[in-house]
């Protein structure tokens, strides 16, 4: 109420404006700032606001050649060779989890007849996100007789094809649950404004998955879900919240399906003992979700994995199975992905680690860097074990002095760096520093590979 009681503030900036935008009127200042109730949450707060600046993942991705983008491609990333090597790693294990965990991997067209968007309801609800062409100009005279007038779209989800896939041929209960996944690409025509770094981007593709079970497996799987999506989390160091989105005012289905599904949803997240946010007209049109916002290093949260409970587009697509009744049914499908889209999920992690991501995660493990040409030979002996060993190594053998080529693999944020000099050379060892622990002092080679390739190991791999 009174301006005496902002007593822990800090000015941020300065700009200028013309009143009501007109630059033939006087010109204002505009000032912003922060004010907080003590002076330790104004520095934390002013702690977060310049850490943040430091781990922008648009800043540190260019520093550590992970991504570019070109106007070409506006909203598409260009993933440079250490970038492809994260993307990778992250892809195959999460392809490699799912597939431990009962899943198919299957890979659709990425382009389909608008025919499909219409039977799945996504024409009238999510038209104007898609990319889509086509048709005949008929200005210029009739079309050629092999002419196609249809029109196409670029899918922005999985989750139509993947009714494609389950109607394909007649299923039986014995089948459920059927698990798909889907690494395939995808675009969603996001306002060129709205792009920003990997967080926003128009091409990307997701951990996508669905399930097609009966109504009585629902909170099972749901459970095991959630049970997964901990266990993802937990090895990124990442935490979580989780908030339930209930029915839209613009639905599909009528309220007693709604009534199911969102009782299905608070059962299974009261039975695995989460706690949870309601968030009242949130979900999507064909059904509600549970969403998890992850929370990084510096406590910010970002919307991240999701399951979704649909009882509309099964019967949409008209899909069923043989039940032990030997009669007909139709199976309830439920739409889930962990870390969302592979582009803002690595853009969370960069920002997240700083950039110096862990060693299995990390596109260079070791670099192997030569004090002078007398231990040339050595160093390249050392590059070649350690790749021999399936480490993922590099080596800096040029004539620049040792602190130069240091403070280059500084920037990089190599986890180790592997110095080679005379002394090395001579007790055939190595000289060890870790980016996270410091000087190691000298090191016997076949140990040294040892400990990176046991934290080479991804925490999600198969035991």
């Amino acid at each position: 109420m009174r301006t005496g009681n902002c007593k822990h503030f800090r000015l941020l900036k300065v700009s200028g404006a013309y009143w009501r935008g007109d630059a033939n009127n006087d010109q204002l200042q505009r000032i912003y700032g922060t004010v907080w109730p003590t002076r330790d949450a104004l520095d934390a707060y002013l702690f977060r606001i310049e850490e943040a600046k430091k781990r922008d993942h648009r800043r540190v991705g260019t520093q550590l050649g992970l991504f570019m983008f070109h106007d070409y491609a506006p909203g598409a990333p260009f993933w440079l060779p250490k970038g492809e090597h994260l993307y990778h790693t992250l892809s195959e294990v999460m392809r490699d989890l799912l597939l431990d965990s009962g899943y198919d991997s299957v890979r659709t067209p990425m382009l389909f007849d608008k025919t499909l968007w219409e039977t799945s309801g996504h024409w009238g609800h999510y038209q104007e996100n898609m990319f889509h062409f086509g048709g005949c100009d008929h200005s210029h005279g009739e079309p050629e007789a092999d002419g196609d007038e249809r029109i196409m779209s670029l899918k922005p989800m999985n989750c139509p094809s993947h009714m494609l896939i389950f109607g394909s041929k007649r299923r039986s209960y014995r089948e459920l649950p059927m698990r798909i996944h889907d690494q395939g690409v995808l675009h969603r025509n996001e306002l060129r404004g709205a792009l920003g770094g990997l967080t926003r981007v128009r091409q990307f593709c997701q951990d996508d998955a669905h399930i097609f079970c009966m109504e009585e497996q629902i909170q099972d799987e749901v459970q095991k879900l959630l049970e997964l999506i901990e266990r993802v989390y937990a090895a990124f160091d990442l935490g979580f919240q989780v908030k339930l989105s209930t029915r839209p005012e613009k639905k599909l289905g009528d309220d007693a399906l709604w009534d199911q599904a969102e009782g299905a949803l608070t059962s299974a997240l009261e039975g695995a003992g989460m706690s949870f946010e309601i968030k009242e007209g949130d979900g999507a049109f064909y059904g509600p979700k549970i969403d998890f916002d992850v929370l990084d290093a510096l406590g910010r949260d970002f919307q991240c994995a999701t399951i979704q409970l649909d009882f509309q587009l099964p019967q949409r697509f008209e899909l069923s199975y043989i039940g032990a009744d030997n009669q007909e049914h139709t199976p309830v499908v439920i739409h889930r992905a962990i870390y969302g889209s592979f582009e803002r999920f690595i853009g969370i992690l960069i920002e997240h680690f700083a950039g110096a991501f862990p060693v299995w995660m990390a596109p260079e493990a070791v670099r192997v860097m030569t004090v002078s040409e007398k231990s040339l030979a050595y160093g390249q002996d050392v590059l070649a074990t350690l790749k021999a060993a399936g480490i993922k190594a590099t080596g800096d053998f040029g004539d620049e002095k040792i602190g130069r080529k240091i403070r280059d693999c500084h920037g990089f944020k190599v986890p180790y760096m592997a110095i080679i000099g005379e002394k090395e050379l001579e007790n055939r060892t190595v000289s060890i520093r870790s980016r996270d622990e410091g000087d190691l002092g000298s090191i016997d080679l076949e140990d040294f590979s040892q400990r990176v390739l046991r934290e080479s190991r991804p925490p999600l791999a198969r035991e």
